[in-house]
């Protein structure tokens, strides 16, 4: 197994000549050229995972120094199990640790192909848990096993954590509502499907971040739109970059604007 050092999603030998994540145009291979990596590597290169408490219930584990895209993992606890959200592109053992001392993991799963991450790896290191994946992204797998379980439009997981297929980043894009979340008011794990942006107020709707393609206004409102039917007050990005408070309509009125200004409503203001 390597992993490509610029996404950090695992791949089987032998390896593709470039990394078909990074070289799809949402993501970017470097003009160093395509690079792969271990987690021998990593880890004899200081490579380590950091983990804090972002509220009662939900962990944030990263890496230090970063790998890959540099995500956030997210762990939701409840008291029917956990779940692994996005998962880290690097595992060491006093992770695997934490994350057990949380309680049984009933499932590891990603918010789209850019945050497989080690999956498996993980999976494995917390005794062969399923690693769902939506079937709408099984062609971005560059790594599969008996672990793997396919899903489509909504999968329930563990007492009141469920995974819904939104769209827009990838066609497979999810996001996991955890009910228990923001004591009771309900938690948004939204991963790429909209990134809450640094004002901490609004989110943004894009097909590619690092390379500013943005998703049309009708696909902005539709996720809108889906998020809406669920009961939430507060949305972590995969960066744990949170809209703290009152969500739902940051999202709503996020996904007006956008629409608008795609639309060329404000195009005398340019």
């Amino acid at each position: 197994m390597v992993i490509c050092a610029t996404c950090a999603v695992e791949y089987e030998l032998p390896v593709p000549t470039v990394c078909p994540i990074c070289a799809d145009e949402r993501q970017y291979v470097p003009a160093s050229g395509q690079h792969w990596t271990t987690l021998r590597e990593l880890s004899d290169a200081g490579h380590r995972v950091v983990v804090d408490e972002l509220e009662p219930g939900l962990l944030a584990l990263s890496t230090d120094p970063a790998v890959g895209i540099g995500q956030t993992s997210l762990l939701v606890s409840t008291t029917g199990g956990s779940v692994l959200w996005d998962p880290l592109g690097f595992i060491d053992a006093d992770a695997v640790e934490a994350v057990r001392r949380r309680g049984p993991v009933r499932a590891i799963a990603a918010s789209h192909p850019h945050m497989f991450g080690v999956q498996l790896e993980w999976s494995r290191a917390l005794g062969g848990v399923p690693v769902l994946v939506n079937r709408e992204d099984a062609a971005w797998l560059g790594r599969t096993g008996p672990e793997v379980e396919f899903w489509s439009e909504s999968r329930a997981i563990a007492d009141g954590v469920t995974l819904h297929q939104v769209g827009g980043h990838f066609a497979g894009s999810a996001v996991l509502h955890w009910a228990g979340g923001a004591d009771g008011r309900g938690v948004v794990l939204a991963g790429d499907s909209l990134s809450p942006n640094p004002d901490r107020r609004t989110a943004g709707f894009l097909r590619s971040y690092p390379n500013k393609i943005p998703l049309s206004g009708a696909v902005a409102l539709r996720i809108a739109a889906a998020l809406d039917r669920l009961p939430y007050d507060r949305v972590y990005g995969n960066f744990a970059n949170p809209l703290p408070s009152d969500a739902r309509a940051a999202v709503r009125f996020s996904a007006e604007r956008h629409a608008a200004w795609a639309r060329g409503d404000h195009d005398d203001l340019t």
